[in-house]
């Protein structure tokens, strides 16, 4: 057309050179200012794309290291909750050991605790072992030396329809045999009613001691001693139809020694038991065994270990003592031997030991004077072959530091749970019994669970502390102990699973470093490349931009001419 503008080839030429070199400097500039070599899928599809995938699965991980973080605290919260608790149920196990060492000491006051809270009950209106309407019945006795002479009151506790907890103490507390209203010796036995309900019977006499037993008629038998939470403290009744009086007793022992009841008489010292044979002086039915009787004798020490020995009238008394020290089981922890001066059989109990049980079961009739705490000539009576009868004794020095050992150890125990309540991490609770599970791929497969445990005092085994005698004590120390290991052992445990979470943390923050640096190689710029191309295309545009004026020179030599 003749309103097209015509170029020479050498204009056209370096037109199109120069609008390439700006092309190129645009790009260059471009890739200077975002410091991307491929900005966009058009630059290089292949890169583009395949660092795209780098640089998610970076994104992904990042991600997870924040769980990962999460993890490692909630990790360290439980480790300070181990620590925590590690350092009570230590204070827990010194103050049981402590109290320990108080019973193994002191020579203190005989005392019987219940273990049932009777608070605010009609104890035959609500207790099915005690709903027969009348009378039920269970003695109370003390027995001890004042002023050198050995003095034994008892008191029988009447429960009637209605009666309460607080009507026993007031029994108790209020008779003339053992209670305020004593004229002769004041009162022997106080009774009270503990912070945790229970009731509680200590002999207000040092070195005395104190019995509780069924009454002979309208007693309240097995059934009702546990309804009161006194089954713990006397002797287990047995199925024959014997007299319940002396199969249900149970006698808290100040001191460690056990003294027979048959002491020395008029035949001089020894008495009854000053004989070579048990039959005694006379053959008669009030020695230790009638002429021709043979029984059966067993010692139980904390309701397990035990002693069994059989005798008749014609076995001397060294016979007896030797059945208990040479026994396998007993003779460890039971020293039995015979008091010279007073004619008394005395069992020594060894430190740990908190109960004994002796058992006599009858297996031709007979009487027998033995071991114990009866009020009579006779104690236990076996009236026929197989009738077993039988008297539990609890060891115990008492003193006001026991009972304090006893409140600061609940105190202890009520806060381990009130650490394992307060050692949670946003919502997750490693030491109640709450796992946490930690993520350390994209794809979730890899994982490591953290296995949550229930260290409240219920969980590591710690019961209630009941420092009434060594046994239970001994318990509680056990427990203090087994607890102690356990939280040991979890906190070796989550120190391995912090030490496995830390590595992947270092492993996955490694690996995304790894991911970045290999997507920037595929789409980063070089600064100082990019910088080369940019002074060279410049060079090159200045250049091509003179060479286009030399190449319009001759079309300007035409305008000379006019």
């Amino acid at each position: 057309m003749s309103s097209d503008i015509v170029l020479t080839a050498a204009l056209r030429s370096n037109l199109l050179s120069l609008q390439s070199t700006q092309r190129l400097i645009d790009t260059t500039q471009l890739r200077l200012a975002t410091g991307l070599k491929v900005n966009s899928a058009l630059d290089n599809p292949q890169n583009f794309f395949a660092a795209q995938s780098l640089n998610n699965r970076a994104n992904d991980l990042s991600r997870l290291l924040d769980g990962i973080g999460q993890s490692i605290r909630t990790i360290e919260e439980a480790d300070n909750g181990v620590t925590a608790l590690t350092n009570l149920i230590e204070q827990a196990e010194s103050v049981a050991t402590e109290a320990q060492s108080e019973i193994r000491s002191a020579e203190g006051f005989a005392r019987i605790r219940g273990s049932e809270d009777l608070v605010g009950i009609d104890l035959e209106g609500d207790l099915a072992a005690i709903t027969d309407g009348a009378s039920d019945l269970f003695t109370v006795t003390f027995r001890g030396t004042i002023n050198s002479t050995v003095v034994t009151q008892t008191v029988t506790v009447d429960i009637d329809p209605g009666q309460t907890v607080d009507d026993i103490v007031a029994q108790i507390n209020s008779s003339t045999s053992v209670g305020v209203n004593n004229a002769a010796n004041g009162q022997l036995i106080q009774a009270r009613i503990t912070s945790g309900g229970q009731i509680q019977l200590e002999s207000l006499i040092e070195g005395g001691f104190v019995r509780v037993a069924d009454a002979t008629a309208s007693g309240i038998g097995a059934a009702g001693f546990s309804a009161l939470g006194l089954d713990t403290v006397v002797g287990a009744e047995a199925d024959e139809a014997t007299s319940a009086a002396t199969r249900q007793a149970g006698t808290a022992v100040a001191g460690r020694v056990i003294t027979s009841l048959a002491s020395g008489n008029a035949t001089g010292p020894g008495g009854e038991f000053e004989a070579s044979q048990l039959l005694g002086a006379g053959g008669t039915d009030a020695n230790f065994i009638a002429a021709g009787d043979t029984v059966d004798i067993r010692v139980v020490v904390d309701g397990q270990a035990s002693a069994a020995i059989t005798l008749a009238d014609t076995n001397e008394i060294q016979d007896l003592l030797d059945g208990i020290n040479n026994d396998g089981t007993v003779g460890s922890i039971v020293t039995a031997s015979l008091n010279t001066e007073t004619g008394q059989i005395e069992l020594l109990a060894g430190d740990n030991v908190g109960t004994l049980e002796l058992r006599v079961e009858g297996t031709a009739g007979g009487e027998v004077t033995t071991f114990g705490f009866g009020t009579g000539a006779s104690d236990v009576v076996a009236p026929a072959a197989g009738a077993d009868n039988s008297e539990l004794f609890t060891f115990v020095g008492t003193s006001a530091n026991l009972d304090q050992f006893e409140s600061d150890y609940n105190t202890i125990r009520a806060q381990i749970d009130d650490i394992v309540e307060d050692a949670q991490f946003r919502g997750v609770n490693l030491l109640n019994g709450d796992n946490l599970v930690t993520f350390f791929n994209e794809d979730r497969n890899n994982s490591l669970e953290t296995q949550g445990v229930d260290f409240t005092a219920l969980g590591l085994g710690i019961a209630v502390g009941d420092f009434t005698n060594a046994t239970e004590v001994q318990i509680s120390i056990d427990q203090s102990r087994a607890a102690l290991l356990d939280v040991r052992n979890f906190g070796q445990s989550i120190a391995n699973d912090l030490a496995i979470i830390q590595t992947r943390r270092d492993f996955t923050e490694a690996t995304i470093n790894t991911l970045t640096a290999g997507a920037d190689d595929l789409t980063v710029a070089d600064q100082n490349e990019e910088g080369a191309n940019l002074l060279a295309l410049q060079t090159r545009q200045a250049l091509g931009t003179t060479s286009l004026s030399l190449a319009a020179q001759s079309q300007q030599s035409v305008l000379r001419l006019f």
